[in-house]
């Protein structure tokens, strides 16, 4: 959308299955304003979601949260999405923009001289192989991604070290209306379960438990997944005479693990990670393509002032790393404090407001929302959407000392994050342009 060259090269043919089907306003008000998509992505048939219904806490009830209580102008709602529907719309509204899109082509090597990573070498649909050079490589490919590595170590988080066992079912019950398209996450003894409406007839159901409840697999997929929703009666009772899809790209139990963990680093000389290639929390909030999608908005302002050589390339990804981490490090810290599910849900509400650290809060609620929401850093993102963007202000997070990151940090909304520690906040931090599309150097301190 900037007149630049970009090649994109994607391993499999879309439509293509995906998990992470329910989605924040951030994502789809944002950056689907931000790509000129949202007219599609309401056409597309997708369920509304208007906020999250939860059975979790001391409390045995099940509570309701609404999108409209975040109070962000412009973003009421987000969809619950069919992965390989949603993908694809992104993927031709790329190739409409003028992107290179080239399908069924897999990197198979990454390029790099004297340091510096210089392009990529790829497979082709006939058996070949081709090079391509490029001044930047982004590495969007997932959390399997194997090229990591050529940028820094992966940690997995010890805290979030859960396995979830998910499959398809042929419709189900809904949440009385407004809320039928509402995902519910329920928990239970021995983790907790997700329902996602996906469509009338289609319904996402997983369970999220820890290791040492994964023994159960042993028994086989369909046995266990029975075993673990006799545990949960408000599911099952949701399931009752629905039968699993057996068939399709929706026929079969998946098993994943492992999923929490943080790269040492984001980026090096000529290449970034982007989304799940250089962290990913958990599936709780749903943050996974929140986080991706703002990880993509914030490697594309580094990539495009980088190519316009108005910042050098070592301050633009340092912003880049610095605001995906801290963002990264609001939904790990608040996930953390969620997982404690002794707890009444106003107690939820105050510590999304302490994590947040925002006094412009007036309700508890309202900062849970807002978090989320995926609009937890401020104008950030919501300028995006078209709202605008509150005044400068300096908000402390409270953070554990987590994959090398301080315990506190201190972000300014409206001037880039700064943090004691490896990330300084020092002279060097950039801002936003207004277009909100470059970074831009903050103007030199006036002298005393």
């Amino acid at each position: 959308m900037r007149g630049h060259k970009i090649l994109l090269l994607e391993r499999e043919s879309f439509p293509r299955y995906q998990i992470g089907e329910s989605l924040l306003p951030s994502t789809t008000g944002a950056i689907g304003h931000l790509l000129g998509i949202t007219d599609e992505l309401a056409n597309a048939g997708f369920p509304i979601k208007r906020g999250g219904s939860w059975y979790w806490g001391r409390r045995k009830e099940t509570w309701t949260f609404d999108f409209t209580q975040s109070e962000v102008p412009g973003v009421v709602n987000a969809y619950q999405v069919e992965r390989a529907k949603f993908d694809e719309i992104l993927l031709r509204n790329a190739a409409r923009k003028g992107v290179d899109v080239r399908e069924r082509h897999p990197v198979a090597a990454i390029l790099q001289e004297d340091g510096r990573v210089v392009g990529v070498r790829y497979g082709t649909p006939d058996g070949g192989t081709r090079e391509a050079r490029a001044r930047i490589v982004a590495d969007a490919s997932g959390h399997s991604s194997p090229f990591h590595r050529i940028v820094g170590e992966r940690v997995v988080a010890d805290f979030f070290r859960n396995v979830s066992l998910f499959g398809y079912f042929r419709g189900g019950k809904r949440m009385p209306t407004p809320n039928e398209g509402n995902i519910l996450v329920v928990s239970m003894e021995k983790g907790w379960v997700w329902y996602i409406p996906l469509a009338p007839d289609l319904t996402s159901v997983g369970v999220v438990m820890p290791q040492q409840n994964a023994p159960i697999l042993k028994k086989g997929h369909e046995q266990a997944m029975n075993e673990l929703l006799d545990g949960c009666p408000l599911i099952k009772g949701m399931l009752e005479g629905v039968p699993r899809v057996t068939e399709g790209m929706y026929g079969q139990y998946r098993v994943r693990k492992d999923w929490s963990y943080c790269n040492s680093k984001f980026w090096k000389p000529g290449m970034v990670l982007v989304g799940d290639t250089a962290c990913f929390v958990d599936p709780l909030f749903s943050s996974g393509v929140h986080l991706s999608t703002y990880s993509a908005l914030l490697a594309a302002r580094s990539i495009h002032t980088t190519l316009l050589g108005e910042v050098d390339e070592t301050a633009c990804f340092t912003e880049y790393e610095r605001r995906y981490r801290a963002e990264y490090m609001i939904f790990y810290r608040f996930l953390q404090f969620f997982y404690d599910s002794n707890n009444d849900q106003e107690d939820y509400f105050r510590a999304a407001h302490e994590v947040l650290g925002d006094e412009k809060f007036e309700q508890d609620r309202q900062a849970f929302v807002r978090l989320v929401a995926g609009f937890g850093t401020g104008p950030d993102v919501q300028a995006l959407a078209g709202a605008s963007a509150p005044p400068t202000e300096t908000k402390r997070i409270p953070l554990d000392a987590v994959f090398g990151i301080p315990s506190w940090l201190d972000v300014t909304s409206a001037s880039g994050l700064g943090a004691r520690g490896p990330y300084p906040a020092g002279p060097d931090a950039l801002s936003i342009s207004a277009d909100g599309f470059r970074w831009v150097a903050q103007p030199p301190a006036e002298s005393a």
